[in-house]
């Protein structure tokens, strides 16, 4: 699967390492990808979700069913 986080949506950006002549070749700056599982109350169950670091961040904030509720919004199966 990619790396691309399901609440925040973040993905790999592209850019270019520049070497010490200052060559330029491509490379992938990736998200912080991290595999969590969280207690869903009202469904009774555990969900896995691939977060970013700052996914992690706004689940702890605004909690588990609100951003649950955010993920399905975008259309992703939880």
């Amino acid at each position: 699967m990619s790396a691309h986080c399901m609440l925040t949506g973040a993905q790999p950006r592209f850019g270019n390492s520049i070497s010490h002549s200052h060559r330029r070749t491509s490379r992938r700056f990736d998200p912080n990808i991290q595999t969590k599982r969280y207690w869903l109350p009202s469904e009774g169950r555990y969900v896995r979700l691939r977060l970013s670091a700052k996914g992690i961040k706004t689940v702890d904030a605004l909690g588990v069913e609100a951003a649950v509720a955010r993920i399905r919004a975008r259309g992703v199966k939880v």
